[in-house]
């Protein structure tokens, strides 16, 4: 199927979120929508996708014009959006959520159960997916219940599938596999718009790309004939760094130590140490047992062995404890863990500061403000209000939200665990600048990433985890991502990768 949207116009208030937009999508092609947080590539979707109406524009199917009122009419036609907020109910299993809205009744009116399970299972078996049907979702991790909207869609024999942001929560090996399903679905003449901030993603799996700057559509065409610095450089209107970020190192004493940690399942005899100044990274694939360690560290689980704090040894059990020693921890998945959807915008803000800002159980709300309005000033955060909901910010400023909190708080070291998820290329240069800026005050900052390039980039020194073990220590330039993967998936430092002498 053949799409065509033209001359997309749409505004919130004062705010114009589209102006003029063209974009277009061939049978069979898989087209990259980039563009940073805030470009309009969501509200682009949610026209096409039957959330929002356009406020003008029109949009044409194999050269038919069409208007979707609701998300139903767009997915009748054959548009299929996975969003970047997952749709499934936890408390459902696996081949109901496949099924939601179009349930299968036997005669009696029952559900049928066993219908909807075989069919279910059909499709994991033609993408090749270990899952069974009747597996609870809360059950899955974040990699496996995107696995499942993308099985939904493919199930529903879309024509054109939307995937908001895909790959943010998957591993390499699941990536791949999420890749061959494109692939696959290519091949059967699918339509693809992929929304990803990962430019190498972009140029391995796409055949075009549009660019979205402000609003505009002001770049678009093959992948083959581009860069990952042209596209980098489209989408924010000036070229990016990409080298590592250097800087005059002032570490001093030592802030955090552990030793001979474990929990008896995610992490096992880990040691490691990180000074004032220092910007330590900790890396390999996921499931490496590296956010379990640090959140147990942080007090959100539990641990044997050892933890010291500027030499002392203390024994964290509890979150408030952690905060009131000076530790702060800004956990991966955002919207899941880092942020209050309810809440406002300094409400997130400052919600690590309020047993501080609260007297006799009140909270002073103009010291509240005046420490979140100098944060935001200082991180630029874009907003409207500061009392509009937090979910009124791209993801790149919900995570400046999230880590003005932190910021307010003082801490004596901050763990990051994927700092940069789910945000453009913008985004991440100034939350990298953050990470610098912290460090050079004196901060002890520990980076969590499965992204080798940003830990080559920002950080002095790593660890490379593999099964919940160190595997090794990188730095210099030694901190590559041949040296990285090769500890990552079981290599030792005196092992030499097979295709390092070329």
């Amino acid at each position: 199927m053949n799409l065509e949207m033209r001359g997309i116009y749409k505004s919130f208030g004062a705010n114009d979120v589209l102006k003029n937009v063209d974009f277009t999508l061939g049978q069979g092609e898989i087209c990259a929508l980039l563009g940073e947080n805030g470009a309009g590539k969501s509200t682009l979707m949610n026209i096409l996708g039957g959330v929002l109406p356009a406020d003008r524009g029109t949009i044409s199917l194999d050269g038919k014009e069409v208007q979707f009122h609701s998300p139903a009419e767009s997915l009748h036609a054959g548009v299929a959006f996975i969003h970047q907020e997952l749709s499934l109910i936890n408390d459902l299993a696996i081949y109901e959520n496949m099924f939601i809205g179009r349930e299968l009744k036997q005669k009696n009116g029952l559900l049928d159960a066993k219908k909807m399970i075989s069919l279910t299972q059909e499709v994991f078996d033609r993408l090749d997916l270990k899952l069974d049907p009747k597996t609870m979702v809360r059950d899955l991790d974040a990699s496996y219940k995107q696995i499942v909207e993308i099985s939904r869609a493919m199930m529903m024999e879309a024509s054109i599938i939307i995937m908001d942001e895909p790959t943010t929560s998957l591993t390499d090996p699941e990536i791949e596999r999420v890749f061959e399903m494109m692939r696959m679905l290519k091949t059967h003449g699918v339509g693809i718009i992929f929304i990803s901030h990962k430019l190498k993603e972009v140029m391995e799996i796409c055949d075009r790309f549009t660019v979205l700057r402000d609003g505009n559509m002001v770049q678009s065409g093959p992948v083959a004939e581009v860069t990952t610095d042209d596209l980098a450089r489209f989408m924010v209107g000036h070229d990016v760094r990409t080298e590592a970020l250097q800087r005059d190192k002032t570490t001093a004493h030592e802030v955090l130590r552990g030793e001979r940690l474990s929990d008896g399942r995610a992490f096992k005899d880990v040691s490691f140490s990180v000074r004032s100044g220092e910007v330590l990274g900790v890396t390999g694939l996921l499931g490496d047992g590296r956010s379990e360690l640090f959140q147990a560290v942080f007090g959100a689980g539990p641990y044997e062995g050892e933890v010291f704090l500027e030499g002392k040894p203390v024994k964290v059990t509890s979150t408030p404890q952690a905060i009131s020693l000076g530790i702060g921890y800004v956990p991966r998945n955002r919207k899941e863990n880092g942020i209050i959807k309810d809440m406002d915008i300094v409400e997130n803000g400052s919600m690590v500061t309020l047993p501080r800002l609260a007297r006799r159980g009140v909270i002073d709300r103009a010291r509240r403000d005046k420490e979140f309005d100098a944060q935001a000033e200082d991180l630029h955060i874009k907003m409207g209000a500061k009392t509009d909901l937090i979910t009124s910010l791209s993801g790149g400023n919900q995570q400046k939200v999230v880590l003005a909190k932190w910021l307010s708080a003082g801490p004596k070291v901050l763990i990051m665990d994927n700092p940069t998820q789910g945000v453009d290329v913008g985004a991440k240069e100034e939350i990298y600048d953050i990470i610098l800026r912290l460090a050079k005050e004196g901060v002890a900052v520990v980076v969590l990433s499965s992204e080798a390039q940003e830990i080559i980039r920002v950080c002095d020194r790593a660890l490379v985890m593999y099964h919940g073990e160190i595997q090794g220590e990188v730095s210099g330039a030694e901190m590559n991502e041949q040296k990285i993967m090769h500890l990552a998936t079981g290599g030792a430092l005196a092992d030499r990768p097979a295709d390092a002498a070329n």
